[in-house]
Order: structure tokens, then C-alpha cells, then sequence
């Protein structure tokens, strides 16, 4: 895998640029000030310069003389006055490839598929003011520079200024997947909190959505040839995302470095279907849910109503999934495509009687029913160029046929990861013990007042921080990782607090796919801090990690301070 290969090449050096996240991978800086001169420029070089690009350095432009985040420590850089008035000022950024590469779109290299992707860059800035640079073998690497150069920035009294020249970097992900997945389905977010969470996404260089959009609760996404079941499933009307939100969603999140990946969970996740076709849904509002939802209700376990989930033994239900990815295909042009495959109910199927009928006409099991669904659903998606990803349990818990090349999410137990790897799949790191940012929320299940998360306890920033994405592996088993991500399950979760719940946790492991892992927690923590308050600068609702006497003063509410 080429960008894990340049984990060999780039040492992780930690350095005073403490604005920066995800840390380089190769860093140097010093302690000299520099001003930006009120006509600062940013000046791109070469022929066909794509408009993508152009448009990120207008926002960077504006991001520089517009963030006004002061400096965090006591008095917000009043003690650097004395040194930026008689600074010098730097008057321009170039931005420019390496000989004989070709300037593609922003949007087209964000969505190529996961190896494919060059995020490297050269970023360099003189302390004599003399013209700073950044140098990439593509456009998404130059779109990665500009973003690390534009944090390294502070206002006070009108100046914007760093403490931190000269800077010399050498960059490039650990991991080619560093990801944020959000549910839609469970509540509604309105495209703009979409937008807004993208843009965050892209300051820490996080360059996947996992856009969970459909569930058994609710249909919110609009089809070409199958507009009836948002028709009938989504909350309301008003509550849908149609073609021309999609196409607005994934151009917004490409111009950042995004690509989106799409989420059709079957066979299971999908009772809602029966609000439009009730004969393709097994259980349908069956009673109680707890028995038959999707992953049986116990204490502990993380199912939920309504009940019903696919016939996938009826060969009409196969290719009408089959047809319905093919049609999703069309809206989202990522190499990436989610089908799910957990919580499977096997009690629900027991008692399903078109399904034991088929079955039994058939002289099939249903595993085996499960294993051509699989095939077909998935030929699908591979007929239109694109690959499959999958929940764990289609690798641990079903006997069904996958290409080694479908990536798989490990979402139950991290300890789970070894086990997935060994049968040589690639692997998303997801786990619940880790990423889950709705975890310790407290219990949202009606009538039942003992009812605590079931995947207590809260997640901390720490937590995902200090995982080992390569823990018990082989090193050649760590070549199966791509890399992982944060989650939000939006059970108790909606626009009123997406921004709370997920800032500045979900850049935790921004940082630990970016950077590698072995971060120290006590030097992040002030980076974090900063890149917090750069996001509430900019719109986003990042929640304070502690109370701003500790953010000014760096290690002073450590335990051992």
C-alpha cells in the first residue's frame, strides 16, 4: 500500500507547532514571528489549474484573515506584541506540482479509490518573509497543505501571525481511510449540518463520510425508480434528501477532500421497507420488538424497534436489492459502496412462513439463501466499478462468499479485528470499545429507567486517541489495516446537538489514522484545545475539554501539575 509505505520514510517528530491537526508526520519549526501582510496572496502554478482548487484557496484566503482565533495562553497573545511589530510580513504562497504531474480536479482525487489517493505535500515557511511553498504530486496534496498551513495562524489586535517560523514540513497519511460515519435515518440532519460537519471534517483532513442514510426507522433518501419508498418512509415530506441535495452533498464534501460513501444496510436495518412493499419484509412490526428486531434485545446487546428485515430467500426481493443498489450507484460516484449485513434476527426467519416456504422449495438453508443474496446484491454494485464493504459479522458470523477485497467494518469488539484479518480481509477500524461517540449517553429504551448505553461508558477524545490500530497483529496482518473511524448512531442525537456530540472528539482519530499511532495525550491535548477553538471560530459548536483556565495554561490541570 503506497501511503503506508511512507510510514517507513517519515519519523513523527512532535515540535512547538502547537496550532497543527493531525500532526505532520515530519515537522520542523522554530520560534520566530511572522506576520501576514494585508495583501497576502496565494498564487497557484501551472496550466489548467482546476476551479476545485481555485475555490479552496479563496476560502483558505478568507479562513486566514476571518478565523481570528487568539493564541491560547494567559492575556490570548498580548505578550507577542512586542515581537510581531517588528516582524516581518510574508506577501505570498505558492502553491505548486512536482515536474510532470498534471493538475485533475480536487473532486476526482478525493473520490478515487482508497490506494489510489496521493494526500502528500512539502510545505515550507521561511522566517525572512521570503515567499512560503507547498509542493504536492497532485491536487488533493496541495489541498492537504493549504489546510495545515491555514492552522498555523493567529489574530491579535488585527495582526495575523505565527510564533512558529521557520516551518518545514514532510507529510502524508499513515492511513489512506480516516473516516466519520453518521446516521441519518435514526433522526434527520438537514443538508446544511451535513455541510457544516464536512467542513470540520476537512480541517482535520478526515477524507471519508460514511453516510449511514437509511434504516429500519426511516427512509430519507430519494431513488431514481424507487421514489416510493422515501415517498412512504421517511419521516415527513420536508425530512427527505432528494437527487439534488445528494449531488449538492457530495460535490460540497469533493471541493474538501471528501469522498462519500454510501450506506444501504440489507438484509437487515430495512423494516422500513414494508411501508412500501410489505411482502418483501419478513417480521414486519412484529411484537415484542425485543424478540425480533434486528440483534435479539438483551441487556447489553444494541437492537431496537421496529422489527422486520428482508425476505432474502425470495429471489424477487434479491433482484429488486439487486436493481435498488444499481440505482444508488448512480448517485454516488465513490469507489466505496456500504451493504451492511448485521444484527441479523435468525428467530425472526424461524417463524417467517413465505420465507420457510421458499426455503423449503428450494431444499435450501438460509445461509445458503443468505450467500446468493449476498453474491447477487454485490455483482451488482461490482458490475457498476464498485467494491463492496461489509459489518463484521458477514465474515464472522455467516458462511457467505466475499471478494478478499471488501473491506470490512469491525464495529462489536476490537478484539474482533485479529480474527478478521486472519481470514485475509482488509479491515475499517469501527469498534464500539473505541469510536462510538453516541456510547454513554444513558438508555433511550421507553419504560425501562435501569436502561444505561449499551455500550457504556462514554467515549473520550483520549480513548480513540490512545488505540492501536496494529494491536495483536502480525506485520503482515497490519497491511490489512486501512485505517478506521469515529461513528455517531443518532438514537439520541439531531441537529440540536451534532456538533457537540462529535467536536472536537471525531478529530481524535483524525489524527491517530493521519499521523500513526503513539501519540502522547499530554502534547495533544493543547493541539485539541486549539483546533477547537478554530472550530467554533468557524461555525462549529466544539464543546470546551476543560475550563479555559486549563486551555491558556498548558499542563497546569494535569493530575501530577
Amino acid at each position: 500500500m503506497k501511503l503506508l509505505a511512507l510510514a517507513v520514510l517519515f519519523a513523527v517528530v512532535y515540535s512547538p507547532a502547537e496550532a497543527l491537526w493531525p500532526q505532520p508526520r515530519h515537522i520542523q519549526s522554530g520560534s520566530s514571528t511572522l506576520r501576514l501582510a494585508p495583501g497576502f496572496e496565494i498564487a497557484v502554478v501551472g496550466h489548467g489549474v482546476p476551479g476545485d482548487l481555485l475555490a479552496a484557496v479563496g476560502r483558505a484566503k478568507k479562513q486566514l484573515f476571518a478565523d481570528n482565533l487568539q493564541r491560547l495562553v494567559v492575556g490570548r497573545g498580548a505578550e507577542d506584541k512586542a515581537a510581531f511589530d517588528g516582524a516581518k510580513f510574508l506577501q505570498r504562497l505558492t502553491l505548486t506540482l512536482e515536474k510532470d504531474a498534471k493538475y485533475t480536479s480536487l473532486t476526482s482525487e478525493a473520490q478515487k479509490a482508497l490506494g489510489e489517493r496521493d494526500e502528500a505535500y512539502s510545505l515550507v515557511l521561511p522566517a525572512d518573509g521570503s515567499g512560503a511553498t507547498i509542493t504536492a504530486n497532485s491536487t488533493l496534496g496541495l489541498f492537504r497543505g493549504l489546510t495545515t498551513f491555514s492552522q498555523l495562524w493567529y489574530e491579535y489586535e488585527n495582526t495575523v501571525y505565527t510564533v512558529d517560523a521557520p516551518v518545514t514540513i514532510q507529510d502524508a497519511p499513515a492511513y489512506p481511510y480516516r473516516g466519520l460515519m453518521l446516521d441519518t435515518a435514526r433522526n434527520f440532519f438537514p443538508v446544511s449540518d451535513l455541510k457544516r460537519t464536512l467542513d470540520a471534517m476537512s480541517l482535520v483532513k478526515i477524507n471519508q463520510f460514511h453516510w449511514h442514510i437509511v434504516d429500519s426507522q426511516s427512509f430519507p433518501l430519494e431513488i431514481p425508480g424507487f421514489t416510493d419508498l422515501a415517498q412512504k418512509g421517511a419521516y415527513s415530506p420536508s425530512q427527505v434528501y432528494s437527487l439534488d441535495d445528494v449531488r449538492e452533498i457530495v460535490s460540497y464534501a469533493g471541493a474538501r477532500g471528501i469522498d462519500v460513501m454510501v450506506e444501504i444496510d440489507t438484509p437487515g436495518h430495512t423494516a422500513v421497507i414494508a411501508e412500501a412493499h410489505p411482502d418483501y419484509i419478513a417480521c414486519s412490526q412484529a411484537s415484542p420488538w425485543a424478540t425480533y428486531a434486528n440483534g435479539q434485545y438483551i441487556l447489553g446487546d444494541a437492537a431496537e424497534p421496529p422489527a422486520g428485515q428482508l425476505r432474502f430467500a425470495d429471489s424477487t426481493v434479491t433482484s429488486y436489492i439487486a436493481d435498488l443498489f444499481t440505482a444508488v450507484t448512480k448517485m454516488f460516484p465513490s469507489t466505496l459502496f456500504s451493504t451492511g449485513g448485521d444484527e441479523l434476527n435468525l428467530k425472526c426467519y424461524d417463524i417467517d412462513e413465505p420465507t420457510q416456504a421458499t426455503l423449503n422449495a428450494s431444499g435450501s438453508t438460509l445461509e445458503q439463501a443468505l450467500d446468493v443474496f449476498t453474491q447477487k446484491t454485490h455483482k451488482a454494485l461490482e458490475d457498476q466499478g464498485k467494491t463492496p464493504v461489509v459489518w463484521e459479522e458477514m465474515v464472522l458470523d455467516h458462511n457467505v462468499t466475499l471478494s478478499k477485497d471488501t473491506p470490512v467494518l469491525v464495529w462489536i469488539s476490537s478484539a474482533n479485528v485479529k480474527a478478521v484479518v486472519e481470514k485475509g480481509f482488509k479491515v475499517i477500524h469501527s469498534a464500539s470499545d473505541y469510536f462510538y461517540l453516541d456510547c454513554g449517553g444513558g438508555g433511550w429504551v421507553g419504560d425501562y429507567p435501569a436502561g444505561n448505553s449499551w455500550c457504556d461508558p462514554f467515549k473520550t477524545w483520549q480513548r480513540s486517541y490512545s488505540f492501536d490500530p496494529n494491536a495483536n497483529l502480525t506485520a503482515e496482518e497490519s497491511q490489512l489495516i486501512l485505517g478506521g473511524q469515529n461513528l455517531l448512531w443518532a438514537e439520541q442525537s439531531g441537529p440540536e446537538n451534532l456538533d457537540s456530540i462529535v467536536w472536537p472528539r471525531a478529530a481524535a482519530s483524525a489524527e491517530l489514522f493521519w499521523t500513526g499511532p503513539g501519540g502522547n495525550i499530554s502534547t495533544a491535548l493543547p493541539r485539541l484545545h486549539d483546533v477547537s477553538y478554530r472550530l467554533r471560530q468557524r461555525g462549529v459548536k466544539s464543546i470546551s475539554l476543560q475550563p479555559e483556565y486549563c486551555a491558556l495554561r498548558n499542563g497546569a490541570c494535569d493530575l501530577t501539575a
